[in-house]
């Protein structure tokens, strides 16, 4: 892997980093998505211009961006209570559960090959956008979020597949919260919280799992490229404010439809990639 050593390489590597982190980070602000949903399709499909071996090509994608998602989601979430909008009570409550969640969902993506992780990303992630595009703002199951073992059940599943996407909660999170009563303002600004409870115990996961493989690129902690994280990170947390800010200003279902069309994209790019 020599050729990763060339100043060219670099800056080209340096180049899509921080674009890659401009666009996740104002996603992150705006959707309440952590930025995985497009850092992990984004990665995946430079990584083998790059030269990366195909064999980590997906778990370096989804460590990577799950290391990156932490300090996004933190300054997310405290945009967004300081808004009003996070309902802390469910919050608290569903941490247990989603923790449990995240250390299953580590635990199945580090044992599984990179193609079944594409799979599950591109599967959760049309479904979501199928959701979003063609239900109202005010589609929903029933009124109130629900209690007891249902709701746990609830986080345990929002928990394990964000770790296996590599994403930071509320790709999946928004749409149940919405469609369980949650508004979907609230649900946003509720589910950028979730990203610091996966997040962070997903990453470590990520670490250990990928530590001493000899596959992986310079400057990688595990499956966790710390070039990546260095690129993306600064570029996110910048970009993150004005995501925040339109998140207030455009109408519901604009945002609800802004959120279908990324995610049909991302899903799209993504089965296309295992059918080829």
């Amino acid at each position: 892997m020599e050729h990763m050593q060339d100043p060219v390489w670099i800056a080209a590597l340096a180049a899509v980093m921080a674009a890659t982190g401009l666009v996740s980070g104002t996603l992150a602000g705006l959707l309440g998505v952590g930025g995985g949903i497009v850092i992990v399709p984004v990665l995946f499909n430079v990584f083998p211009f790059l030269g990366i071996p195909e064999a980590v090509q997906m778990k370096l994608a989804v460590g990577t961006s799950l290391a990156t998602i932490i300090p996004t989601s933190i300054q997310s979430a405290r945009k967004h209570r300081a808004k009003g909008a996070m309902d802390v009570p469910l919050l608290k409550a569903m941490i247990p559960s989603l923790i449990v969640g995240v250390l299953v969902g580590t635990v199945i993506a580090i044992w599984v090959k990179g193609a079944t992780l594409t799979a599950v990303f591109a599967a959760i992630a049309l479904l979501v956008a199928l959701n979003m595009g063609f239900t109202g703002v005010d589609a929903r199951l029933r009124e109130t979020f629900p209690t007891g073992i249902l709701r746990q059940l609830l986080g345990v599943f929002i928990g394990g597949i964000s770790a296996m996407m590599g994403i930071g909660g509320g790709t999946v999170g928004v749409p149940l919260l919405n469609m369980f009563g949650t508004p979907i303002r609230s649900a946003v600004a509720t589910a950028s919280a979730f990203g610091i409870v996966i997040s962070i115990p997903a990453a470590i996961g990520f670490v250990y799992a990928g530590w001493g493989n000899p596959l992986l690129p310079p400057a990688s902690l595990g499956y966790v490229n710390l070039i990546g994280c260095l690129l993306i990170v600064p570029t996110s947390m910048l970009a993150t404010p004005w995501g925040v800010h339109l998140a207030h200003t455009i109408p519901p279902l604009a945002l609800k439809r802004a959120f279908a069309v990324f995610l049909g994209i991302t899903a799209v790019r993504m089965i296309y990639s295992l059918v080829t």
